[in-house]
């Protein structure tokens, strides 16, 4: 295969970025993306050139770090993560655009790297969980319908990528934190900080700049992991519930 890489290159987050133009031939259809940049990067070092940076880590679809913006796609044009994306998905001739993902939150650090420890800071604002240590119980001695055990642990398995945010138009991170509130808000364990949780958890949302959610359904269906857009809505539930009991503690009661 031979393809036209349209990439971004920007040389940190004070400078002016730009697009370069790569032709890459001898391209397998069997290659990973990552591994067709690792190829060309090779090319680039051997000519003398600086080499095209990239996030990438595990390159088994679990850690979320391949935040790449392919073809106007987050991760490429399959609902996956852009190590498991491969190049027989495109066509011999085809060119290819390589974007960082665009949002204020996530400050380009170099060319296609962007810094994403605004999640980190979300995550520590609330999302932990207090129990008492000791013996642990038996199995089925633990009070979790298996549905409700189910939609925490589709919920949990959001890697924190960045995809949402880089599919929707507002740069919302909406169904992330809603996911990391989610896992802990539906078991028993995560009762205890269950409102200060979603109070702070949003706060610092908000705080770090992420848009608003406009339900256009962008994250979901972009999501490399499936994560439902119903976590948004209990998340929604939890916050207001949680403001609403705070004003009435700071009210002095909750009406008559």
């Amino acid at each position: 295969m031979k393809i036209t890489l349209k990439v971004w290159r920007q040389k940190d987050n004070k400078s002016k970025g730009e697009f370069k133009t790569y032709e890459h031939t001898h391209v397998s259809p069997d290659m990973s993306f990552l591994e067709m940049i690792d190829v060309l990067n090779e090319e680039l070092t051997l000519k003398g050139e600086e080499p095209i940076a990239f996030d990438h880590d595990c390159r088994e679809g679990i850690c979320g770090m391949c935040s790449l913006y392919i073809n106007g796609h987050p991760h490429g044009p399959l609902q996956t993560t852009t190590c498991q994306l491969h190049m027989r998905s495109f066509t011999d001739g085809q060119t290819i655009t390589v974007e960082p993902w665009r949002a204020s939150a996530f400050p380009v650090v170099k060319d296609l790297v962007v810094d994403r420890s605004a999640f980190d800071r979300i995550q520590q604002a609330g999302g932990y969980v207090n129990v008492n240590t000791g013996g642990v119980p038996d199995a089925n001695e633990i009070p979790i319908p298996k549905k409700v055990a189910d939609e925490a642990f589709d919920a949990a398995t959001c890697i924190g990528c960045g995809a949402c945010v880089a599919a929707c138009k507002n740069a919302s991170a909406m169904l992330f934190v809603s996911a990391k509130v989610s896992q802990f808000a539906l078991l028993p364990q995560g009762q205890v900080e269950r409102k200060e949780r979603a109070e702070k958890m949003v706060a610092q949302m908000d705080a770090e700049g992420f848009g608003s959610c406009t339900n256009t359904y962008a994250c979901e269906a972009e999501c490399p992991k499936g994560i439902k857009i119903t976590n948004i809505a209990r998340m929604n539930r939890e916050y207001f519930t949680a403001m609403l009991s705070s004003y009435q503690i700071e009210s002095g009661g909750g009406g008559e």
